[in-house]
């Protein structure tokens, strides 16, 4: 439940600006989880998510970008979590997930920060990755491979 959770606090943070950990307890619940303020605050802690100001001066939650290895592993676990299969049309990367995964795995990819990686959008179960060149692709397909299949 607890994977499940934060894949659900990533997905609701990259959907919606989260200026509490009230707000996030709300939209969790919204989406049926059973939350307490001590659960959302640990989760907030082991995601290492950050506040940082909006341009219409409020706050937002977002994932603090590092490339510390437990957070790095932390996003391979959401993207083996959601993956199912990937094809590629040029530059264009379409990656499969389970439903209801593909803006989690989406998220955990842009965290993953791949140079090559221009941008991701995701819809329910559908990724377009798209990616600098064609070449580059098929390198950033043979890493998504690799991940899937647990060899880093």
């Amino acid at each position: 439940m607890k994977i499940e959770r934060q894949t659900k606090i990533l997905q609701l943070i990259n959907a919606y600006d989260i200026e509490t950990q009230e707000d996030l307890a709300n939209k969790l619940i919204e989406e049926g989880f059973i939350v307490t303020q001590a659960t959302i605050s640990r989760d907030i802690r082991e995601l290492r998510l950050t506040k940082i100001a909006t341009a219409d001066g409020k706050q937002k939650y977002v994932v603090l970008q590092n490339k510390e290895t437990k957070m790095n592993e932390k996003f391979i676990r959401v993207f083996r979590d959601g993956f199912s299969s990937m094809d590629r049309a040029g530059n264009l990367i379409v990656l499969k997930t389970l439903n209801g995964m593909a803006m989690a795995v989406a998220a955990a990819i842009d965290s993953l920060q791949y140079d090559d990686v221009v941008g991701c959008i995701a819809g329910d179960d559908t990724i377009f990755c798209a990616v600098r060149t064609e070449h580059d692709a098929i390198k950033i397909m043979e890493k998504f491979s690799k991940l899937a299949n647990h060899h880093l």
